[in-house]
């Protein structure tokens, strides 16, 4: 059974949550179904325990994925932000190099 401090109710707006991707698009479809029942979109967020922002967020960024399409997506944006990071030291290198040939011994 879960302890008070671990019940789903006793979540405050101030505690940050980072979710998967599965949950973004799994609380996505449920706050659709819920928009679609004619309940408004404050409601909608209160009951995922999202704020509006994240919502929108979320819509924009994962709207009509499926998840494992939310998890390939996460996955090449890691891959891009490692190879950035090796280029821009690859890059740093060749300055390094470039700078070190044209001095005069």
């Amino acid at each position: 059974m879960l302890g008070q401090e671990e019940s789903p109710t006793t979540w405050h707006r101030n505690e940050r949550r980072r979710h998967t991707p599965d949950q973004i698009i799994r609380k996505l479809a449920e706050g659709n179904k819920l928009l679609a029942s004619g309940q408004e979109l404050a409601a909608v967020c209160r009951h995922l325990e999202i704020a509006e922002s994240t919502w929108h967020r979320w819509l924009a960024q994962y709207g009509g994925m499926k998840a494992n399409d939310a998890k390939r997506l996460k996955e090449l944006e890691a891959e891009n932000a490692r190879l950035k990071e090796l280029v821009a030291n690859q890059a740093l290198d060749i300055d390094m190099l470039k700078e070190i040939g044209s001095r005069n011994f």
